[in-house]
């Protein structure tokens, strides 16, 4: 049996573009006998984490991957001529690579989007670590270059891509029928051969069967406002999940760019942990020993500027410090403290349902950091259990609970909890919420809404 692995693969994630979904082609590759499958969806990951487990699912590795747009200019640049940009596929070889991935990926969109998300050559350059690149589909920057009869640039770019990724980087043979790639093929190889530059054969894989085109098509003519008589951008119905034995005949003449996806696969083994917390590191101004330090200050100076005596809460300022810190969550309150005071800072309003995604809401820190407001407003103190340091009950829940209020009797909308004079328990919580007599009333909750 030929080995093969596919190495171009787009997912229902590459939005209006893919119609593979995650499920779909994982479990299509196992049954092709494939041990291997990457996702390189077009400018996001967004797929990654499905894609992840449902190729471990299937008994497959997950290579995980993107195919970004990269311009030749500035990424930053927004004009008419920096609308032209080629494509560029980047595969994870470890976890390096994987942070590269993330951060070359949240670049394109917060630094360089300008109709799509863009990268450059030299944020590239800064985050090729970890990293294989391959030369894309007919729309890659080399490629492209070959198809207006730019020989000496398409090489131009070839070599710079090897001095940056040396051994990693790889030129990329297609075949969907299309005479533009079989006129470019002959020349890849060429140039492959002059530099010293491996080969790699891919299907650009869109759709999991071949009977799926006209489902693409659909797609297709949806993304670009056109009619099925208009047709989309596909010129045939290749772009499928090949077998091995077909790229094998497909491609006989170079079977070292078949056997060199193997090779590419297993230089990938990215392994990501879940149940675990992943926060990004907070950077602490100098001065401070720790983040904990950096944490106790802002709280205290929020207390002072909202406490006449913040030294009469000290004993439950550091309880609740000690719980957050013994939870490890000291970087997360950090992190939305610095967002919430930036966009206050900006006059941009901040609701409370995302201030605390930890459950942890409107705890004494919170408020006197300046987090959250909303139920410190409506009077309503929460804390937490001792027992086991669990948070308080879900905002989301409460508030949800607070708009239902606003329609109908308190008691008929929660029907999982009991509710004595003033005080509301949350089952599966050692928390409690304690609320001042007719604190609930529809006209005091409306004024906040």
């Amino acid at each position: 049996m030929t080995d093969f692995v596919h190495l171009h693969v787009h997912t229902e994630y590459s939005l209006l573009d893919g119609a593979s979904r995650v499920s779909e082609v994982t479990k299509r590759a196992a049954e092709l006998g494939m041990k291997a499958l990457a996702i390189t969806d077009h400018g996001a990951m967004y797929g990654i984490i499905e894609f992840y487990k449902a190729a471990q699912a299937a008994g497959i590795k997950p290579i995980l991957g993107c195919e970004f747009y990269i311009v030749n200019g500035d990424r930053r640049e927004k004009s008419t001529a920096a609308r032209e940009y080629a494509h560029l596929i980047l595969l994870a070889k470890n976890k390096t690579g994987y942070k590269n991935l993330m951060k070359l990926c949240s670049a394109g969109f917060t630094e360089g989007f300008y109709y799509k998300p863009r990268i450059d050559h030299e944020i590239l350059k800064e985050h090729s670590e970890g990293l294989v690149c391959m030369s894309a589909c007919l729309a890659g920057e080399i490629p492209s270059a070959l198809v207006r009869g730019e020989y000496d640039a398409a090489k131009e770019a070839a070599a710079w891509y090897k001095s940056v990724f040396g051994e990693d980087f790889y030129l990329e043979l297609q075949d969907h029928g299309i005479p533009e790639q079989r006129m470019i093929n002959p020349q890849l190889i060429k140039i492959a051969r002059e530099l010293g530059i491996e080969l790699a054969v891919t299907n650009d894989s869109h759709y999991t069967l071949k009977e799926d085109a006209q489902a693409q098509e659909v797609l297709m003519c949806l993304q670009m406002g056109r009619t099925i008589d208009e047709g989309g951008l596909f010129d045939s119905d290749e772009f499928y999940l090949k077998s091995p034995e077909e790229m094998a005949s497909l491609f006989s003449y170079v079977p070292e760019a078949v056997e060199n996806t193997v090779k590419i696969a297993d230089k990938c083994n990215v392994e990501l942990e879940f149940g675990e917390l992943h926060l990004p590191d907070f950077p602490i101004p100098d001065g401070f020993a720790s983040h904990y330090e950096y944490l106790e200050y802002v709280t205290r100076e929020g207390m002072k500027k909202r406490y006449a005596n913040p030294d009469e809460h000290e004993e439950r300022l550091m309880y609740e410090l000690e719980t957050i810190r013994s939870m490890g969550f000291v970087d997360y309150f950090l992190i939305v403290w610095d967002y919430v005071a930036f966009a206050r800072g900006k006059g941009i309003m901040v609701g409370p349902g995302r201030l605390q995604r930890l459950r942890a809401v409107q705890r004494l820190r919170s408020f006197a950091k300046g987090i959250a407001g909303l139920l410190q407003q409506l009077g309503i103190q929460c804390n937490i259990g001792q027992g086991n340091h669990r948070l308080v009950g879900d905002i989301g829940n409460l508030l949800l609970h607070l708009l239902l209020f606003l329609l109908h009797p308190l008691k008929d909308h929660f029907p999982a909890v009991q509710i004595p004079p003033h005080t509301v328990f949350y089952s599966g919580n050692a928390a409690f919420i304690q609320m001042l007599p007719g604190q609930l009333s529809r006209s005091r909750i409306l004024q906040h809404f």
